[in-house]
């Protein structure tokens, strides 16, 4: 099988259903979900097998599901069953309160950095962010499966708890950002 199509050679791609513009909010949204998926892989690789054994694996289920969530946001018209659901949304905010535990409390907005492993992670959070924001304008003109923009909301959480829970088994201090106030609590 060739890698090379020519079918994209006009501006169009393929989805679930039929064809539409490569620049469509459906294609932008999901291609951006691929963009995180790379960048999830960016962090992985700074990470040490046995030290960050654990957000290893949690990130590589991410990264299929992530790939769950771009065949989701990929259906235009011709319905499957969706593979994004509640139970992994649910299950990213038990990741969430475990890696949030391992860091020190925070009460002031933090800047992103530190440690490699936490900058990639404050990527993969920020490009996630966006991926959220592409899926709610998706969702307001096409039927979307909604637990994909929960998904996208959690997982943004779930890049700042373990990107500062990296830091912490890094013993690298988050930055806190001088020019705020108190604002958590």
């Amino acid at each position: 099988m060739k890698i090379y199509t020519r079918t994209g050679d006009a501006g169009q791609t393929g989805v679930i259903g039929g064809r539409v513009d490569k620049d469509d909010i459906r294609v932008t949204a999901y291609g951006t979900t691929d963009e995180v998926n790379a960048f999830v892989s960016e962090a992985i690789v700074r990470m040490d097998s046995e030290k960050h054994a654990d957000m290893i694996q949690d990130l590589t289920e991410i990264q299929h599901e992530l790939f769950d969530a771009g065949g989701d946001l990929a259906q235009a018209g011709k319905k499957r069953q969706y593979k994004v659901t509640a139970e992994m949304v649910s299950r990213l905010e038990e990741w969430i309160d475990r890696y949030d535990a391992e860091a020190p409390a925070i009460q002031r907005f933090i800047l992103p950095g530190g440690s490699p492993i936490s900058s990639a992670l404050h990527v993969c959070r920020v490009v996630t962010r966006r991926a959220e924001r592409l899926t709610v304008t998706l969702s307001r003109e096409q039927e979307t499966n909604d637990e994909v923009r929960r998904y996208l909301n959690r997982l943004s959480d779930f890049f700042f708890a373990i990107a500062r829970a990296a830091n912490a088994r890094d013993g690298v201090s988050d930055t806190e950002y001088k020019r705020g106030g108190q604002v958590f609590r």
